[in-house]
């Protein structure tokens, strides 16, 4: 049996995490979101509470950055480095020590991305019309639905940044994807027994 690397972006609300973790479960393979971070920070010294705080967001505002301890400054007053690019570089060593390992299922952190050259990877996006990811997150939040669509469209830029900022690539375009399902047509387990086909046939190749 060969080696498969499931990467899988998704919009808030998609189920895209819900159907990582089920995958992961159904393949016998270790499972990354969250964990991953806290692993990362672990290994790499960086402060876990860093990491949490500029988890998948990223801005091209300087002054933003400065104000949310994003960048540190030398002696001199100039900016020294990015605590957003130590833990993305961070997360992403970790991504490919875990996919050199062998099969696992990795949602977010640009991991399709940074696996682009591994023959191994099945990179998925998982997405849904709004309507239904607003009462996804309202049931799961137990959010009012205005509070839910902004969650939803506030996570949604969040993710769409992070990945253009890091990638240079637009978040959720089809092409850079192998599968793109979207779970108001198929429901989370369809969405789950397609992909779950997809990652056997790759382990097979």
């Amino acid at each position: 049996m060969g080696k498969a690397i499931v990467t899988i972006g998704r919009q808030c609300g998609s189920g895209g995490r819900e159907i990582g973790k089920r995958l992961a479960d159904r393949l016998g393979v270790p499972f990354y979101d969250r964990k991953l971070i806290e692993l990362a920070a672990q290994e790499s010294g960086i402060d876990p509470n860093v990491f949490a705080h500029v988890d998948e967001t990223a801005t091209n505002s300087l002054l933003y950055a400065l104000s949310m301890g994003a960048f540190t400054l030398n002696s001199a007053g100039m900016v020294e480095s990015s605590i957003n690019d130590k833990v993305f570089f961070a997360s992403a060593e970790f991504i490919r020590k875990v996919a050199a390992e062998g099969s696992c299922v990795i949602v977010g952190r640009c991991a399709d991305y940074i696996l682009r050259e591994e023959e191994a990877l099945l990179s998925v996006f998982i997405h849904g019309q709004q309507k239904d990811r607003v009462a996804r997150i309202a049931k799961e939040l137990k959010y009012e639905p205005g509070k839910a669509e902004e969650v939803v469209r506030k996570l949604d830029k969040q993710r769409a940044n992070y990945y253009h900022y890091y990638a240079s690539r637009k978040w959720g375009t089809m092409t850079n994807y192998a599968l793109a399902i979207d779970t108001s047509i198929l429901g989370i387990d369809g969405a789950l027994d397609l992909l779950e086909v997809a990652a056997r046939k790759k382990m097979e190749d």
